[in-house]
């Protein structure tokens, strides 16, 4: 068998892309090793210059592959073997492609500022033509982050500026861009970065072009960590607080599934809420999934631990309606809900899910291929809902609206559950399905910027961590963990989140009147290059 020498895989670059794809798998939650970010993305797209169009497609597809298999091994953990799988390589399959066609893109649009395809000539391009590369190719990430949020129902997963999440001065132009800001600069910073590194080996002796390479974008985030140093600073907090208990059961996915350990998971978490109220919250918060199909003996027994503890209640749960077609048959619709219960417990209001999750909630496409069932263990599947509610709270007065699961991963869906009046956004997830892997962080980071983009806390109520809460500025202010600091595992965790002032309305962010502005202006961009690149090509016969 003939060996590979270092010298050899070190001039492959589908050697480089690998690493590329894994230095970016990395630089996200749990591993968190944020500078890979600004790196990676050069690396990756570097590894396809001077290669044929087909090349830098593979060599993109390499990357991506290796990316999202590594950061999305948590699907390996759902607890239906054959569908875990299908699920985690056909999801990396699929996104892989949004880096491969990146790859493949950005190259062409070079060839034309330039002129030029070849390695050897590369220094001889002008700064103006590698500045305005550098741009688009930042231009054409954010396009395809914003079609992952929205193409077959959507998966908004560990976009590159979630990586960043430590550095909370520069997240705050997210209240203006969205997330997608942040994932521009980052994309921009890397590739003008690859272009300074390949002139300097180049021509080595011209290190001040080299720095001017990164000038643009390293003067741009400059302005930008100030912007946010500017707002962290003017931002207040007010004196009114809601007391919340947030509730974390612990229930494994598999016990979710068993109807015959209803009772213990009722009594289970019925214990911890005993023990959370003794702390006085004026609100108790049990998370998605942890209630059981509840029969009048555990109705009974919930509404009167409210009206006994004289505490609003806000609780995830399943729903029904039965609702009748045109010739008078009746159909059952089951519905993903969250319930607010007042302390008297006489009226009762409830949000359905909008945004279902494929194969968890619903099957796609079952009606025309029905071995897609075989793929998921749930029997039937979940309606969403037609629109976001406003639970209000009376004492003390605040208004908060309800994320249920992967909501809180859409910036666009979050954006329209925020009102004027709204103290702050709540999230009930069940991330029991995941065991103790990274999905539990990579969730919770992401939901990060929603607070950001609308300006307003958000609170986390999970079945199997993160339980916490962020602030209005992005600022993870406590979690629930264990003494031995495991964010896993049942208990509660106690948080006074601030309200806004009596009367007051909250001045909408920039983001928040505007939505996604600056991600379709990006999707535009990429159309155009895309529109002209199959015109070219048509036209070259």
């Amino acid at each position: 068998m003939k060996k590979i020498s270092i010298k050899t895989l070190l001039r492959n670059r589908y050697f480089f892309a690998l690493l590329g794809g894994l230095m970016l798998a990395v630089s996200f939650p749990r591993f968190n090793v944020a500078g890979f970010a600004w790196i990676a993305p050069a690396l990756i797209l570097f590894s396809g210059f001077g290669k044929t169009p087909r090349q830098k497609f593979w060599i993109g597809y390499t990357a991506g592959l290796a990316h999202f298999l590594f950061a999305l091994n948590w699907l390996l953990s759902i607890p239906f073997p054959a569908g875990a799988i299908a699920a985690w390589l056909a999801l990396s399959g699929y996104l892989a492609v949004y880096l491969a066609i990146w790859v493949w893109l950005c190259w062409k649009i070079f060839s034309w500022i330039t002129f030029t395809n070849d390695l050897k000539t590369f220094a001889e391009t002008t700064w103006k033509q590698r500045a305005l590369w550098s741009l688009f190719c930042a231009a054409i990430w954010v396009a395809f982050e914003m079609a992952m949020a929205r193409v077959w129902s959507g998966f908004p997963w560990n976009f590159l500026a979630t990586t960043q999440y430590k550095l909370t001065p520069l997240l705050q132009i997210s209240s203006v861009t969205g997330v997608y800001g942040v994932s521009f600069l980052v994309v921009w910073f890397s590739v003008s970065l690859g272009c300074a590194g390949l002139l300097l080996v180049q021509k080595p002796q011209n290190r001040r072009a080299c720095s001017a390479e990164i000038a643009l974008p390293t003067l741009t985030i400059v302005l930008i960590f100030s912007f946010g140093f500017t707002q962290i600073s003017k931002g207040k907090f007010s004196d009114r607080k809601i007391k919340v208990a947030l509730i974390q059961p612990s229930i494994p996915q598999t016990l979710i599934f068993d109807e015959s350990q209803g009772d213990s998971r009722f009594a289970k978490i019925m214990e911890l809420s005993e023990q959370a109220l003794v702390e006085k919250p004026d609100l108790l918060i049990w998370p998605e999934a942890s209630t059981p199909p509840l029969d009048n003996e555990k109705f009974t027994a919930l509404t009167n631990l409210v009206v006994r503890h004289q505490v609003a209640m806000i609780l995830g749960a399943d729903d029904s309606e039965k609702q009748f077609d045109s010739s008078g048959r009746a159909e059952t619709n089951y519905f993903n809900s969250s319930f607010f219960i007042p302390p008297d417990a006489r009226s009762i209001s409830t949000y359905r899910k909008q945004h279902l999750v494929g194969f968890g909630e619903y099957v796609p496409l079952a009606r025309w291929l029905p071995f897609m069932k075989w793929l998921t263990p749930i029997e039937g599947g979940f309606t969403a809902g037609p629109h976001p509610v406003q639970f209000q709270i009376a004492e003390p007065r605040a208004k908060t609206s309800v994320l249920i699961c992967f909501e809180d991963a859409f910036p666009h869906y979050a954006r329209e559950h925020v009102e004027t009046d709204t103290d702050f956004l709540l999230n009930l997830t069940n991330d029991g399905w995941f065991g103790k892997r990274s999905a539990q962080w990579q969730q919770a980071i992401g939901a990060i910027f929603r607070a950001i983009e609308n300006g307003l806390p958000l609170v986390r109520c999970t079945n199997d961590g993160l339980t916490c809460w962020i602030d209005q500025f992005g600022c993870l202010r406590k979690y629930f963990a264990s003494q031995s600091g495991d964010i896993y595992g049942p208990g509660f965790l106690i948080a006074e989140i601030p309200l806004l002032n009596e009367n007051e309305k909250r001045a909408p962010t920039f983001y928040r009147q505007h939505g996604d502005w600056f991600g379709w202006s990006c999707v535009v961009i990429a159309s155009v290059l895309l529109i002209a690149t199959w015109k070219r090509r048509s036209s070259q016969g």
